[in-house]
């Protein structure tokens, strides 16, 4: 759950300026995978949601000289990923908007690094489980925020929502994980005792 900070992209961000290549595939590497989830929730095909997150970067890279100026480059990124894709709706024809209880997404997970000091991989994977039980929606607006590093205010725009939904289905998640860190703290306490 590694928030991304400003300072992560920024350096890129010049780097892609100046016609760095390097720099657009490290970006690629930072968001590639996260952008392919984020599509196929509105796409629901892989192959297609791949050739949208190529579109993104190639439109990355073609306007790499006004990326510089970006405030927020990850919101930049879903919000052209989530653009395009629709636009491929548009021409098929199908729905504008898709419904967030109906997407399908990838099972969360925790990168055990960030916090592999302080809880055990048991913990970790309870903590995991629960998010993964989470409704579609609740957990897509989870990884957006605490992964993604967006805002309450971007996740609603980028999702068609209010913020009052996303700070109620964050509200949920963050129930949710609580009550199962609450379940979890006195059965861990008593193993590290033994």
């Amino acid at each position: 759950m590694k928030r991304r900070t400003k300072t992560d992209t920024t350096q890129l961000q010049l780097e892609l300026a100046d016609g760095n290549e390097t720099a657009l595939k490290r970006l690629y590497d930072l968001f590639g995978e996260r952008l392919l989830h984020f599509t196929f929730t509105i796409v629901h095909n892989r192959e297609l949601a791949e050739e949208i997150v190529a579109d993104v970067f190639i439109q990355t890279w073609k306007k790499r000289v006004q990326i510089a100026s970006i405030e927020n480059l990850p919101w930049y990124l879903y919000v052209t990923a989530k653009n395009i894709s629709l636009n491929y709706l548009r021409k098929e024809r199908k729905q504008k908007f898709v419904e967030l209880e109906i997407i399908n997404l990838p099972l969360y997970t925790i990168e055990p690094q960030a916090v592999q000091h302080l809880i055990s991989k048991d913990f970790l994977q309870s903590i995991t489980n629960a998010i993964n039980e989470l409704p579609p929606k609740c957990r897509l607006i989870f990884k957006l925020v605490k992964d993604d590093g967006l805002t309450y205010k971007e996740t609603a725009e980028l999702l068609n929502l209010s913020i009052k939904t996303v700070e109620a289905q964050m509200g949920i998640a963050l129930k949710k994980i609580h009550t199962t860190i609450q379940v979890l703290i006195p059965v861990y306490a008593r193993r590290q005792q033994h």
